[in-house]
């Protein structure tokens, strides 16, 4: 049987949770063989070889080092670098996952080249196109062969625009499959222990969105009820490059005394620590949503919408919006309600990324 070559693509950090497991799937099959492109849409040398080394992520076959720019020019960018890799390589399939820049990019070189595409997490809609990701979701799923979707929602969302059902598949979520590996490990983390935090009695933020750090009154609204939480229990707040910077034109940075703690980027193992013992989480990353489902750890989305249903109706997840207003209900309203185990998510179970690899492995067949 022919040998089909695969190129898997990754380009930003919430992209390697998402292809480790699917790798490692797709090695224990021989007729599938894995080729790694590094997009470098995440430019940060230090972190992307930590998630790397702590998720058992091969080195890249090939790293585009495409780095930070605008989306139009960044976008430009890996599609003229990944193109020629197309031609060298030759792959039969290429594997994107999420809804980066990198995502779209990588897609469109490979069906332009008539190289088909699989979309790992596709069908999932915010309904809100001034997401620069929403777009990248859309034009992705339209351009693909094989669909993968993560959740219910998805599927009928493919449905609803005319996806061809054959190209569609309900396979669970592969972050979870990446979470449900690491869990033990990352009790072994001793990032609690380095911040000077107790189990249950901290909080978590997250936030790096355009529309929420961009505009200096926007990031203000954000960051108001933050610190009212931050009087009562330590908040850490992981700041990611885009949010410092916005930080710094804005001129905010916290008192001393306001419990707000700003840290450097985490690895997965220790951010997965600092979630898992969290009294509450509050985020406007998208992954984040699915992964505090699981872990039972109490949600507010720093969004007014949210392409993840599934973490509302059956997680812990609550829709803060925007505004101070909002937020501070959402908190409040997390904060209030009594602990209840959220209830399972059909086939996020682990096995996301076998499944994918048993339809790859099909379809290599045929």
């Amino acid at each position: 049987m022919r040998e089909r070559r695969i190129v898997h693509v990754v380009g930003a950090r919430p992209n390697f949770m998402k292809i480790a497991p699917v790798l490692e799937a797709c090695g224990r099959h021989p007729t599938l063989r894995s080729i790694l492109v590094h997009t470098g849409q995440h430019y940060d040398e230090r972190m992307s070889r930590l998630f790397f080394d702590e998720l058992g992520i091969p080195r890249p076959d090939v790293d585009l080092e495409v780095g930070s720019a605008s989306h139009a020019r960044q976008t430009a960018m890996i599609l003229e670098r990944f193109e020629p890799v197309l031609l060298e390589r030759r792959p039969d399939l290429v594997v994107v996952v999420g809804d980066v820049n990198s995502t779209i990019a990588c897609g469109l070189a490979a069906v332009k080249l008539g190289i088909p595409v699989a979309h790992v997490e596709a069908g999932l809609r915010s309904f809100d196109r001034t997401m620069p990701e929403e777009i990248n979701r859309i034009l992705t799923d339209a351009i693909s062969d094989l669909l993968f979707v993560s959740e219910p929602s998805g599927v009928e969302n493919l449905a609803r625009e005319g996806a061809d059902p054959a190209k569609v598949h309900l396979v669970g979520n592969v972050m979870i499959d990446t979470l449900l590996a690491h869990r033990e490990r990352a009790r072994s983390s001793r990032v609690l222990e380095d911040l000077g935090l107790e189990p249950g009695r901290y909080a978590v933020l997250t936030v790096h969105r355009p529309a929420n750090v961009d505009d200096p009154e926007s990031l203000r609204g954000v960051l108001e009820p933050i610190v009212e939480l931050a009087g009562r229990i330590p908040v850490v707040f992981p700041v990611h490059p885009r949010s410092r910077e916005a930080l710094a034109r804005a001129g905010w940075a916290p008192e001393p005394s306001s419990g707000l703690v700003l840290v450097e980027p985490l690895g997965y193992l220790d951010f997965l620590r600092l979630m898992m013992d969290a009294r509450i989480v509050a985020t406007d990353s998208g992954g984040i949503q699915e992964e505090t489902t699981i872990l039972g750890v109490p949600c507010v989305t720093l969004r007014d919408n949210t392409e993840r249903p599934i973490t509302l109706t059956r997680g812990t997840n609550r829709l803060g919006g925007t505004k101070p207003e909002g937020i501070r209900r959402a908190i409040a309203g997390a904060l209030d309600a009594p602990a209840a185990r959220p209830e399972p998510v059909p086939l996020w179970d682990g096995r996301a990324a076998v499944r994918i690899a048993e339809i790859l492995a099909r379809w290599a067949r045929d």
